[in-house]
């Protein structure tokens, strides 16, 4: 059995957490599955309470659905709040292009462009690449030092994930990441409304592929074995 995390801290609530994300983000645990607090309790090893509040957390973040006397389900918006929250996106991201045009570091430039050589790699694993391609956006956001835009980009582009489950059509990951190098580039260059203007079309463009949901068939308890051993717990 894996060594357990630590409960100091909060140490297992937060690994109880990051399991369940992460099992979402990578579309493991598809939107509207449901999430039955006892069988994630024994999988990962710790309470019910510990899954609960996981549960609340990522409720809050907009991953889950939480209803009373139903229980919990990954979150499934609309296609409608997926085009807003897009529209979202680009406002919120153009800041963080104007924040960063021209002040990259040279250790930031070298994590991005590590990144971006995973997502390369991941090209032709759909769910791997969509949550990449989010944790890039997310870098990006978390190097601008800004608290307020650092929480909801990263609230905004999990979400993303979500919608990409649902409506998202199989596409070129070479797209993608040829995108995320040209903007890295002119970042770079400190070509800020070329950035700009890069960013929003690539953001534009995801709210063009619309398909109907993915049902998919799936036993909570093998789904989070890996997630589980990754983050030390039962």
């Amino acid at each position: 059995m894996a060594k357990k995390a630590s409960d100091a801290g909060g140490g297992r609530a937060q690994a109880v957490h990051r399991a369940l994300k992460r099992a979402i983000l990578d579309q493991a645990l598809s939107p509207g599955s449901k999430l039955p607090e006892d069988s994630i309790g024994e999988r990962l090893g710790v309470s019910r309470t510990l899954v609960h509040q996981a549960l609340v957390r990522l409720s809050e973040e907009g991953l889950v659905d939480l209803r009373p006397n139903r229980g919990a389900t990954v979150a499934r918006p609309t296609l409608e709040e997926g085009r807003n929250l897009f529209l979202t996106r680009m406002a919120l991201e153009r800041l963080v292009v104007e924040t960063l045009s021209g002040k990259l570091k040279p250790e930031q430039i070298e994590a991005l462009s590590a990144h971006i050589a995973a997502e390369e790699a991941a090209r032709t694993a759909h769910a791997t690449s969509i949550r990449l391609a989010g944790e890039f956006h997310t870098m990006l956001a978390q190097m601008t030092d800004n608290t307020s835009l650092i929480r909801y980009v990263d609230e905004l582009v999990a979400r993303s994930s979500l919608i990409l489950a649902l409506y998202g059509r199989p596409h070129s990951s070479e797209c993608a990441v040829s995108e995320h190098r040209d903007l890295l580039d002119k970042l770079i260059a400190g070509k800020t409304e070329e950035a700009a203007a890069l960013m929003a079309h690539h953001l534009d463009s995801i709210t063009t592929r619309a398909l109907l949901p993915k049902e998919d068939s799936m036993n909570i308890k093998d789904v989070l074995a890996s997630y589980a051993a990754a983050e030390g717990l039962a």
